[in-house]
């Protein structure tokens, strides 16, 4: 067939309490990433670049830091019927929230039958990784699956959080597990399963079919929980396997690179991630590049500070309109609107946008929310039990500040 069309629904409409406090003002695709990003721009950049671009998403928590933008970034020219759209909530059958992925999207039909697409890609918001989807596409149409599903191979602790895969020589899916506390893993390799990345393409009748409620008690709400599960009984999911994926730009350090960003930890770690002098995710790669806005900042500064004090910045990435005032910086992400003045130490941090930190401060793997400020002399991060007083810390001790805490 020719090139199908394709109609792109993120979700984007969950809790995020296992980022809580990033989450407790924002959507967790709306939280902060490596300086001037947000979360989603890394799954609406892949869809761009693969010139999908009719492209829904469906929030519903604290969406409104999420909505305006991707109101304000993600605008697409509207001559060639071109658009990103965010979806919030909107009820139209009946008065009730999202009872899950699936029931998000049966309560958004009409924007499925409006588009009249041949297949519908359904996407998660919160996950960083490059992907040319329209690999996946095409595997899908070849196969003649219902469904396609994205998968890894990950550890086996870490796939007891994912959906686990099953399949058969020809990738068809014969069992699939959710949350498993004993996920089975793969063949000749105890130590890894297949998990689900969240990420799928349907058949449209057949994401219509499945979502739409039939009578019984058996309503299916959730994709991982129900529908998958249903369509693999059916004979009908196919499994793609992400690490076949190929991106323009992208070395083999790269390839098969995805970080869920679903705990306080993933995301510090994945954020890290971005400073290796030759780093496992290179922002840099101008043939896939990820879009975001950038407001009219200047240029980011490194100065001596007050008292002619040298600044000191290594393995750290400083965003446009950041100031570093005769301070040390290191292994650290920097966002827009960032102050750090003289004779405080920044280290293995993340200070989101508006940020102050003052003279004779210590931070040290702390994730710092937006328009805090640190008073002069603190010291945070060297002290986790004195740190649990007043702040989250997470399993591994990265402790956050929340946005406008005051100290």
């Amino acid at each position: 067939m020719a090139d199908p069309k394709v109609l792109v629904m993120v979700l984007a409409g969950g809790e995020g309490k296992r980022m809580l406090p990033l989450t407790q003002d924002r959507a967790k695709p709306a939280v902060p990433f490596g300086g001037g990003y947000r979360i989603i721009d890394f799954a609406l950049s892949n869809f761009a670049n693969a010139r999908y671009l009719k492209i829904v998403v469906l929030t519903q928590y604290m969406s409104h830091s999420l909505d305006r933008h991707i109101s304000q970034t993600w605008r697409f020219s509207g001559l060639l019927g071109n658009y990103v759209t965010p979806v919030p909530a909107q009820m139209r059958r009946g008065p009730h929230w999202f009872a899950g992925s699936a029931d998000a999207i049966y309560q958004n039909l009409n924007l499925i039958t409006d588009e009249n697409p041949d297949v519908v890609a359904v996407f998660g918001a919160d996950h960083i990784y490059r992907m040319d989807p329209r690999q996946m596409v095409e595997h899908h149409v070849a196969s003649g699956a219902g469904v396609t599903v994205a998968a890894i191979p990950v550890g086996y602790e870490e796939a007891k959080s994912f959906g686990v895969i099953e399949s058969d020589a020809s990738g068809r899916i014969v069992a699939f597990h959710e949350k498993s506390p004993n996920p089975p893993t793969m063949p000749g390799d105890p130590s890894r399963c297949l998990a689900s990345m969240g990420n799928y393409v349907f058949d449209t009748q057949t994401l219509i079919d499945i979502v739409t409620p039939t009578g019984n008690d058996d309503v299916a709400t959730d994709i991982g929980g129900h529908v998958i599960p249903a369509l693999t009984a059916a004979g009908v999911a196919h499994v793609y396997d992400f690490s076949t994926n190929l991106v323009p730009g992208q070395d083999d350090r790269e390839k098969g690179y995805w970080r869920d960003v679903g705990t306080i930890d993933s995301y510090y770690e994945a954020n890290m991630d971005l400073l290796a002098p030759v780093p496992v995710f290179n922002l840099y790669n101008d043939r896939w590049p990820v879009f975001t806005s950038h407001e009219s900042h200047p240029p980011a500064k490194v100065s001596r500070g007050a008292g002619g004090e040298p600044s000191y910045v290594d393995g750290s990435l400083l965003s446009n309109g950041s100031i570093v005032s005769g301070a040390h910086v290191e292994g650290s992400i920097v966002a827009p609107d960032v102050i750090i003045h003289h004779d405080s130490h920044v280290t293995d941090s993340i200070l989101f946008p508006g940020v102050k930190v003052g003279p004779g401060a210590r931070i040290h793997r702390c994730i710092v929310d937006k328009n805090v400020v640190i008073p002069a002399g603190a010291r945070i991060g060297y002290d986790l039990d004195a740190d649990r007083q007043r702040f989250t810390v997470s399993e591994r001790g990265i402790v956050v500040i929340p946005k406008g805490y005051v100290l």
